[in-house]
Parts: C-alpha cells; structure tokens; sequence
C-alpha cells in the first residue's frame, strides 16, 4: 500500500496533508473515547503492541511490488480485534513512520499519502463493526462472515485509497489504470487471508479469557459492548 515518492508531488501534496490532518484529528477523537474506558497505563500497551506489529508485518513479513504500489499483509482488522481503534491507529501510524525513518527513508514524503491510506478503512471497520456485530456478542466469539466484512472493507478501503492517489497524482491513462487494476487484484488476495489469521488469532485469545494477559487487549474482546 505504499504509495511510491513521486506519484503525487507539488501542490498536490496538499491535499494529502489535509486528509492526514483530519485522520489525526479522528484518531484523537478514538483516543479520548478509549481511556474514557481505560486507563493510560493498559492504553499505552496496547499502543506499544499494535506499533510493533505494524512494523512487523510491514518489514518482516513478505511483501512485493505490483503496479502502482506493494502489497503487505498489513492485518488492520486484526489488530482492530484485538487492541482497538485508537491504539491500532497510532500503531499504524507511528510503525509506518518507525519504517519510513530507519528503513526506507525515500518513502518518508508519501508519509502523509500513505498514513492516510491505512487509517481511514480502519475508521470504516470500526464504524461497520457497530452496526454489524450483535452488542452482545464478544469478538473472540465472532463468526467467518463477521470477520470477512471487516476485512473487505479494511483491505477495500486500502485498495480504493492507492487507487485514487494513483489517478489523482499521474492521470487516468491506460498505463496507470492498468498498474491500479494489477495492485488491486493482488492486493485482494489478501482478503482471502485475513480472515482466516483473524479467526486463529480470536481462537488463540480465547485461551486467555481467565488469563491476566486479558488486560493487554480491548475490553471489547472478551465482552458485550
């Protein structure tokens, strides 16, 4: 989902900026609601564990270039599951920018693009999760078709968000639509992974219910909301 320098540069850029800076303003938002809920201290954790993971499935895990873009196994709905909205935005954010700073620098001007391609489907799950999973239901106690609507949408949201940079930042030719087509259709692979990781994961949490590692994740995990 990286959206490679150069695709969109200039006044452009502006744009991206604006869109990043409403991403932030939500995600204090999020913040706010969350330790409404909990405190600072089980808050930061979590936030410390979805950062590392970002890092982990951005620069561990195989990734590769297609099109107009990479492909990661990013896990968004994964780390939403277990640890939150607020906590899974600022670990996206800060393990994009950990990445970008020590590892890839040449991609530390997309930041703004890139950070806004990862954070906005994850408002979307956490919006569709709402409305699609019963309130008295706990996630370690979703269902495959649960899973797999937060996953399209996540992965979904990703692909239209590298979609739109890509036309807004080098046009609507035939050659860049096409490298949009060829990202979009790898990338959806992914979904077709997700899903299943989310159901091993919510499956491995549940041998924690009694445990007190149980404090480590979203209340929502082993709750009604």
């Amino acid at each position: 989902m990286h959206i490679e320098p150069g695709v969109v540069d200039g006044a452009k850029m502006v744009f991206a900026y604006g869109t990043a800076a409403a991403a932030t303003g939500y995600s204090v938002k999020l913040v706010a609601a969350d330790l409404a809920k909990s405190d600072i201290i089980t808050f930061a954790a979590r936030t410390v564990l979805a950062t590392v993971g970002v890092f982990v499935f951005f620069e561990v895990l195989p990734h590769f270039a297609v099109g107009v873009s990479e492909v990661h196994l990013i896990l968004g709905t994964t780390l939403f599951l277990l640890l939150g909205a607020a906590p899974s935005a600022i670990g996206l954010a800060l393990g994009l920018l950990v990445q970008g700073m020590f590892f890839a620098p040449t991609d530390l001007p997309m930041y703004f693009v890139n950070v806004t391609t990862l954070l906005v489907p994850l408002f979307a799950i956490d919006a569709l999760a709402k409305r699609v999973v019963p309130q008295g239901r706990a996630y370690v106690d979703l269902s495959y078709s649960h899973v797999l609507k937060m996953s399209g949408v996540y992965q979904g949201g990703v692909v239209a968000w590298v979609a739109f940079w890509a036309i807004y930042g080098q046009g609507a030719g035939a050659e860049n639509l096409g490298a949009v087509w060829t990202f979009g259709a790898a990338y959806m692979l992914v979904v077709l992974i997700e899903p299943l990781v989310d159901l091993a994961v919510l499956a491995a949490a549940k041998t924690l219910r009694q445990s007190s590692l149980r404090g480590l994740f979203t209340a929502r995990l082993y709750n009604a909301a």
